[in-house]
């Protein structure tokens, strides 16, 4: 809720066209709203530019489906993060206005009011075809926060060549999001070739001596390169996230 509509509400009141108790009702909402089992922050959009993300794992159907409805029927984005077809399936009717990607196991609604092109531009690359999961969870989450996003495939250091041949499109991004597992070298070598951030995304893809993820995240943290940030194995939102608060005060100055 913007301090205009809270203003209307009070004027509302003031001519006597609502009651008191109605304005209550409404604006009963305006911080968190209290589901019992979760408290729903509807203000941190206004504090950090972005809703409450649902993180899905670990969640009952019935709590992700309350909790997205709330959400909606504020008028904020939904972005629900790790929410497994199966429990999808349980609650797709409830949630009509969804959308759901099974590639990255994320739901997902932007509200007609708020579906404008997309800012600046954020380049998403990851290393092979194995790590797309974790890749597309960052481009999704980049786009329903308002961001214009390149997705870069299959792109490692096993064939630098297919790497060099998107080199343009790399060279136009604001941020850097670079997805790897395996020996994670990807981010440090874009590091050397852009001027811009990038942001490490080490996923749990490789063999038994990547250690389901551990040997990518001590090579980023690492990285020669400087320029370099990085965040959690597999945390594709957050590079995502990060990404887009980036590229957001970039496209602000």
């Amino acid at each position: 809720m913007t301090q205009k509509e809270i203003l209307k509400i009070l004027e509302q009141v003031r001519k006597r066209a609502t009651t008191p108790e109605q304005a209550a009702k409404k604006l009963k909402n305006f911080a968190f709203e209290d589901l019992g089992f979760a408290l729903v922050d509807h203000h941190r959009e206004k504090r950090k530019g972005a809703p409450e993300i649902i993180y899905c794992q670990g969640k009952t159907p019935e709590q992700v489906k309350k909790i997205a409805r709330a959400i909606i029927d504020n008028g904020s984005v939904l972005l629900g993060t790790r929410l497994s077809a199966e429990n999808y399936a349980k609650i797709r009717n409830d949630l009509p206005e969804a959308k759901y990607d099974p590639v990255c196991r994320a739901m997902t609604h932007v509200p007609l009011g708020k579906r404008k092109p997309g800012i600046g531009n954020i380049a998403v690359v990851c290393a092979g075809t194995s790590d797309i999961p974790v890749a597309e969870e960052a481009a999704i989450t980049a786009e329903v926060l308002g961001n214009r996003v390149v997705r870069i495939f299959d792109a490692g250091v096993a064939g630098l060549h297919r790497l060099l041949y998107h080199q343009d499109k790399i060279s136009r991004a604001k941020v850097i999001v670079a997805v790897a597992g395996m020996e994670g070298a990807l981010p440090s070598v874009i590091s050397g070739l852009v001027k811009v951030p990038v942001i490490a995304v080490p996923t749990s893809v490789g063999y038994g001596a990547s250690f389901g993820g551990i040997a990518a995240l001590l090579a980023m943290l690492n990285s020669c390169a400087s320029g370099v940030t990085v965040v959690n194995i597999d945390n594709g939102f957050g590079g995502g996230y990060a990404a887009s608060q980036i590229n957001k005060m970039v496209c602000r100055k």
